[in-house]
C-alpha cells in the first residue's frame, strides 16, 4: 500500500505543476489595432516647420507686360509742367529736354535711353531716337496722337561751327492735337517745363493776325546767325516717333525707312545718363 500512495504522489505533482499561472512578464508589449472599432492611437506630431519663404528680389526691375495708355503718359506729362527738377524712381533726372521725356515714360516701365545700337557720345535725344527707331516707328505725320514724341534739328548749334547742320538736338511730348492740325507739346525749352505749339501747315507763322500762336520760338536768336536761320518749331521739326501702338498699326505712309546722314558729334556738355 505505500508503494501504491508513492506512485500517486509521484503522479500528481507534474499535473499541478502545469495548471500554476504563470507569471506576466515585466515587459509590456503593445499591439496595433487595425480594427474599425479600435483606431491606432495617434502617432506623436514632429513640430510644424515654418512656412517656405522666398528671399526677397532686389532691384527687382518691372516687368512691361503692355503698352501704357496715351492718356496716362499725357498725365504725367501735364504734372511737369513747371517744374524746376525731374525726379523719376527715386533718381534724379537731367533737367533737359530729353530728360523730361525720359522721366514720363519711366514712370510706366518704359527707359527710351535703352536700346541696343548705343553711340558713344550721343545725346538724350539721339538715345531717345534711337529706342523708337528700334522698338516703335519714326514718321513724319500725318497720322499723330498725344503721348507720341516730337524730335527737332538745328535748335541749337550742336556742334559750334555756325552752320544749321544739327540733326536731333530737341525732342517734346505732344499732349495734344488741335482742330486746326497745330500739335500742342510739353517739353523744356528755356527756363521751365512748358507747353509749346507747332504748326505744319503753317511752318513760319508765328502768330495769327488774331493773335493765335501757331509755331512757338525753339531757337535763339543768336547775332552770329544768318538772317534767315529757321527759329520756328514747324521750320525746325525733324519727325515724330510712335512707341504707343502695336507696330503692325502704326502709319506707314510717311515712315522714315532711312533717316538723313547723322554724324556722332562729341558734346561734353551732355548731361550724365541715369540708369534706374
Amino acid at each position: 500500500m505505500r508503494c501504491l500512495v508513492l506512485i500517486i504522489v509521484m503522479i500528481l505533482i507534474p499535473l499541478t505543476g502545469c495548471t500554476t499561472p504563470i507569471k506576466k512578464s515585466s515587459r509590456v508589449v503593445r499591439t496595433v489595432s487595425t480594427s474599425a472599432d479600435q483606431p491606432a492611437p495617434p502617432r506623436p506630431s514632429r513640430p510644424a516647420l515654418p512656412p517656405a519663404t522666398t528671399p526677397p528680389e532686389r532691384d527687382a526691375v518691372p516687368v512691361l507686360t503692355s503698352l501704357p495708355s496715351r492718356s496716362a503718359i499725357v498725365q504725367s506729362a501735364a504734372r511737369l509742367v513747371g517744374a524746376r527738377t525731374i525726379t523719376s524712381q527715386g533718381k534724379r533726372i537731367a533737367y533737359d529736354c530729353a530728360g523730361v521725356a525720359r522721366a514720363v515714360y519711366l514712370e510706366h516701365g518704359i527707359d527710351l535711353y535703352r536700346a541696343t545700337n548705343r553711340e558713344r557720345n550721343a545725346n538724350g535725344v539721339r538715345l531717345i531716337h534711337n529706342h523708337v527707331d528700334q522698338h516703335g516707328v519714326l514718321h513724319r505725320g500725318p497720322d499723330v496722337m498725344p503721348g507720341d514724341l516730337v524730335f527737332f534739328d538745328n535748335t541749337w548749334d550742336f556742334n559750334g561751327d555756325g552752320e544749321a547742320n544739327d540733326p536731333l538736338t530737341h525732342i517734346g511730348i505732344i499732349e495734344e492735337v488741335e482742330p486746326d492740325g497745330t500739335v500742342v507739346f510739353i517739353s523744356r525749352v528755356a527756363s521751365a517745363i512748358e507747353r509749346y505749339r507747332m504748326n505744319l501747315e503753317q511752318p513760319h507763322i508765328h502768330r495769327t493776325g488774331d493773335g493765335r500762336v501757331l509755331n512757338d520760338y525753339i531757337r535763339r536768336k543768336h547775332l552770329t546767325d544768318p538772317a534767315d536761320t529757321a527759329r520756328l518749331t514747324g521750320e525746325l521739326f525733324a519727325f515724330y516717333g510712335n512707341l504707343l501702338s502695336p507696330r503692325e498699326d502704326l502709319p506707314g505712309d510717311d515712315r522714315i525707312v532711312q533717316t538723313q546722314d547723322r554724324q556722332d558729334i562729341p558734346n561734353p556738355s551732355v548731361s550724365t545718363i541715369l540708369r534706374p
